[in-house]
């Protein structure tokens, strides 16, 4: 395993953070643009840390993870990964867990030090991670199934057999059932977890549901790419709520609790906006970020909204909701 640490200057707005000027009318408002020197292609999940204040990002297409401390600017970064896609933080161990589609490995790291701590094969293309409420890692992978880990053992503890490739899914509170995105089958799984079977198939509304979230007080968005539409669904039901537009190519959707609102990042170079509205979404503007900008992730802990802006300046934009 090749690790490359790379330690960027501690002074946050010289080194690794540019202030932007910001429209005071905007829902959403640049804050600062976090540059990534050195990575090339395509950037894929984050996750936060919000004990420590750190963003960790997947770098798919440079093959290697970025640790970002956002109080001290300071960035360092693991390399010679094989398409490192789902990344995932536990608290409790202060471990990141890494999926790699490349050769199809659950990778775990120390979180402060970027030490590799062990790894385990789960199949081919391993990719979306998130930690259940009991802190067990749960990755989708394959043609179809997700894993269950446990992170202090790095044992596999169950897997669960799924009908085509698992994109974005969501755990609920309890931790007894996963909703899952199956585009390959147009369709959303419901996962009973501690049963360890699929309970239920929905159809899909549209093509390519791929970004999904599930809001605190029972409400399930789901994106879509062809068309591009947003589809709020009862998740005890999977009956439609609502279906609106929304932007072309989108990776990423969340909930805004606090301020009923919604966000869909997509690669189009937009940030789509709803807001409720008298038990309603409605749209609500949208923000121009970068063309191929797609993946983000809002952390509620700090108040904003990190999107992915790959290219030859690739850079993590941190928005600021206004």
């Amino acid at each position: 395993m090749r690790i490359a640490l790379l330690a960027l200057a501690l002074a946050l707005p010289a080194a690794c953070s540019r202030a932007e000027a910001p429209d005071p009318n905007a829902p959403l408002v640049l804050e600062r643009t976090i540059d990534l020197p050195g990575v090339r292609g395509r950037i894929d999940h984050f996750a936060y840390d919000g004990a420590h204040r750190r963003l960790f990002v997947a770098e798919l297409g440079n093959g290697s993870v970025e640790a970002i401390d956002l109080a001290s600017g300071r960035t360092a970064r693991v390399g010679g990964l094989k398409e490192p896609q789902g990344i995932g933080y536990l608290p409790k161990q202060d471990v990141i867990a890494v999926a790699c589609g490349g050769n199809g490995s659950l990778r775990f790291f120390d979180a402060t030090t970027l030490k590799p701590l062990g790894m385990l094969h789960l199949g081919d293309d391993a990719d979306n991670v998130r930690i259940d409420p009991a802190g067990r890692v749960v990755v989708g992978y394959g043609s179809g199934g997700l894993a269950i880990v446990d992170p202090e053992r790095r044992a596999i503890l169950r897997t669960i057999a799924l009908p085509a490739h698992p994109e974005a899914f969501e755990i609920n509170a309890s931790g007894h059932r996963a909703f899952v995105n199956l585009p390959g089958a147009r369709k959303i799984a419901v996962v009973a977890l501690d049963q360890g079977r699929a309970a239920a198939f929905w159809p899909a509304s549209h093509g390519a549901n791929f970004p999904m979230a599930l809001s605190r007080d029972g409400l399930l968005a789901i994106a879509y790419r062809a068309p591009a539409r947003l589809v709020l669904l009862d998740p005890n039901s999977g009956a439609v709520q609502q279906d609106l537009p929304t932007c072309g190519d989108a990776d990423d959707v969340y909930f805004d609790e606090r301020r009923s609102r919604i966000m869909v990042s997509c690669g189009a170079g937009k940030i789509d906006l709803y807001v409720r509205n008298g038990g309603a979404y409605r749209p609500a503007g949208e923000i121009e970020t970068r063309s191929g900008a797609r993946t983000s992730l809002f952390a509620p802990e700090v108040d904003r909204l990190f999107v992915a802006a790959p290219g030859s300046n690739a850079a993590i934009l941190a928005y600021r909701p206004h």
